[in-house]
């Protein structure tokens, strides 16, 4: 009977083994379907890159990529194997942090994954922080929105986050951090202005600016209003459902922005109000004179902001310790510091 998968198979055993070169080559074109962009990615020259991957494809036997002149497309076995490359190669990458944590803890590369509404609050702490208690971490940097955050860190591409929770996603633990409370910035002209314990109700009738689509303090500040009683039509929740959030009860929103300082500069100009984070308060107030904030009556609208890792991370001693000294870090802000279970 002949062997039903080709006749190179039964010498399967004396194929070449796939290399790690050759897996992270074929990984890249497959997340980014091109060979120029694949190649930039890795830091690999094109002609080297695709003799990777066609060395990758003669080990084992089987076609990964249809390749035509405009385009670059996985093959049905290339879709299979290519979960399986990016397997291997984050495997790789645990064994190789594992071993880095065992002969020098707090040294290498650690990078930290921060949403926008935290980073520019939190990162002057952060990064002073590992200056003066870990100098031989050599810690980066990238600011990005909470699925792409989420994305990078079960991808392998992040190793440790900085963003509001909960999060509800399998295999990624949360290690809380602080509780903060939110203030509502307004116009000069507005009566709510400068007052203290407002009534989160007041926000029904309030003319609200939002950040754009995929932040989730546009998610939180949506949730505050309707646990006051207000409703937006069509405000869905989440990347894919994100819908509006108005100036009105009822209506779509009008205005919105990509940050909180323009949000900020937004209310200055008398569009309407915003919801702001404690911590932000003081940077993106301070640019204007013509804006008030107010503070809610007990329990104020707040959100709790946390480091998440893969369950299991092969420097999860270092990150918890990491969280515990960031704790002690945070306690001159106006936040309310958690303890290691929340």
């Amino acid at each position: 009977m002949g062997n039903p998968l080709g006749s190179g198979v039964g010498a399967g055993s004396k194929r070449r083994q796939p290399s790690l070169a050759q897996l992270r080559a074929f990984a890249a074109v497959a997340e980014h379907l091109h060979f120029r962009d694949a190649a930039a990615a890795i830091g690999m020259s094109q002609p080297a890159l695709s003799g990777a991957v066609s060395a990758l494809e003669e080990a084992l036997g089987v076609t990964l990529l249809e390749r035509t002149t405009r385009k670059v497309l996985l093959s049905p076995a290339g879709e299979r194997l290519a979960v399986r490359a990016r397997a291997v190669l984050e495997e790789m990458r645990s064994l190789l942090a594992e071993a880095e944590a065992v002969r020098a803890p707090f040294t290498g590369a650690l990078r930290l994954g921060v949403i926008p509404t935290v980073a520019p609050y939190l990162l002057p702490t952060v990064l002073r922080l590992v200056h003066d208690r870990y100098p031989d971490l050599d810690l980066q940097v990238h600011e990005e929105q909470t699925a792409s955050l989420l994305d990078g860190l079960t991808a392998g591409r992040l190793d440790l986050l900085l963003l509001a929770v909960p999060l509800g996603i399998p295999g990624v633990r949360e290690l809380p951090l602080y509780d903060e409370d939110f203030l509502l910035v307004t116009p000069l002209d507005q009566p709510l202005g400068g007052r203290t314990g407002i009534a989160r109700e007041a926000l029904k009738e309030l003319n609200l600016l939002l950040l754009d689509e995929g932040h989730c303090l546009r998610d939180q500040a949506l949730d505050i209003c309707r646990e006051a009683g207000r409703e937006f039509k069509g405000a869905g929740r989440g990347p894919s459902g994100d819908g509006g959030g108005g100036p009105r009860e009822g209506a779509p929103v009008t205005t919105t922005a990509a940050g909180l300082a323009t949000l900020v500069q937004l209310v200055a100009g008398g569009l309407g109000c915003t919801l702001l984070p404690h911590t932000a308060v003081r940077v993106e107030t301070s640019r204007s004179d013509r804006l008030l904030t107010s503070a809610f009556a007990e329990p104020a609208p707040s959100r709790r902001i946390a480091l998440a890792m893969r369950a299991g991370a092969a420097r999860g001693a270092e990150y918890r310790e990491l969280a515990d000294a960031l704790r002690e870090a945070l306690r001159p802000l106006p936040v309310r510091v958690l303890g290691a279970d929340g």
